[in-house]
């Protein structure tokens, strides 16, 4: 499942293709990929300009000048590409061909400025739903989300608060997203290697009894930062399906700590410990149990 810095990644892939440009025509070339299109999907997207391009946790969210929002998510195999007029996607430095196999190219957005922007998904879990903006608020899909881990109100404090009493383990606390939206498997066992953290500890032991902020707080916040900064300069992480918009590979994967990395000496000064692998709430975990606590 492609996490917070592949689909800011892909965004950013996106934006000079889709911002400020107009939607002359849209194609959805089934009826539906994890969720039925809506019956009104075409009409209320041709036509109309993309006035900016953000992201939400996991979620891309194209803001069209008629008021409305396209909220879209890559699924576990979505993809975009964006095509040039003579239909040609410039490959890059990390490029490695797609399939010729166009089967799967379930939606297309044809743009004012002359690019194809294509969403190509074989397993068909992405989805796209268009949400009036002001009706955002009350979005099931986004609603409950927890704070974005590089916006400016996620802080040691926050993380604290959110974690005071809470009973389940650390690892478990990150990846809900009320808690804080958009980290996943990978990046979760990164940051809690980077802090010297065990993925085993108690999340309530980053709060004080007055819910204030423990050095361990501060220690995996800082953390968080550095390696999603890390991730999105690399272009995300390539395991089997992410691509960027160019048909790139992501090479974050090439500065892994632990994540995969089971059974190889840990990359901690000093340290000499083994990455150990355990399935922790039905997932994958890596950590060196000899310097994490």
């Amino acid at each position: 499942m492609p996490e917070l810095p592949e689909v800011e990644t892909v965004r950013r892939g996106l934006q000079p293709a889709m911002e400020g440009s107009r939607i002359l025509k849209a194609e959805a070339r089934r009826k539906d990929l994890r969720f039925p299109f809506q019956k009104d999907f075409i009409a209320r997207l041709e036509g109309r300009t993309i006035t900016g391009l953000g992201r939400r946790a996991k979620y891309l969210m194209a803001d069209l000048n008629s008021g409305d929002v396209l909220l879209m998510h890559l699924g576990m195999s979505g993809s975009f590409r964006v095509l040039k007029q003579d239909g040609a996607a410039t490959p890059g430095q990390f490029h490695h061909p797609r399939s010729e196999d166009r089967a799967h190219d379930h939606v297309v957005f044809h743009m004012s400025s002359g690019a194809a922007v294509v969403f190509n998904d074989p397993r068909r879990f992405g989805y796209m739903k268009i949400i009036a903006r002001n009706a955002i608020e009350d979005e099931p899909l986004l609603k409950g989300l927890g704070p974005e881990p590089l916006g400016n109100e996620f802080d040691a404090a926050m993380l604290a608060r959110s974690c005071h009493n809470k009973k389940t383990s650390l690892k478990a606390a990150l990846l809900d997203q009320r808690v804080v939206a958009g980290l996943g498997n990978i990046y979760v066992c990164e940051a809690l290697f980077r802090s010297h953290l065990s993925p085993r500890r108690l999340a309530a032991t980053l709060a004080t009894k007055k819910a204030e902020p423990t050095d361990h707080a501060r220690r995996l916040v800082d953390a968080i930062h550095s390696v999603l900064n890390q991730a999105i300069k690399a272009g995300g992480s390539s395991i089997s399906d992410h691509r960027l918009t160019n048909g790139d590979l992501g090479y974050f994967q090439h500065s892994f700590q632990v994540y995969d990395r089971e059974g190889e000496t840990c990359r901690t000064s000093g340290c000499e410990g083994i990455v150990k692998r355990f399935t922790q709430n039905g997932r994958s975990t890596f950590w060196c149990p000899k310097c994490q606590k």
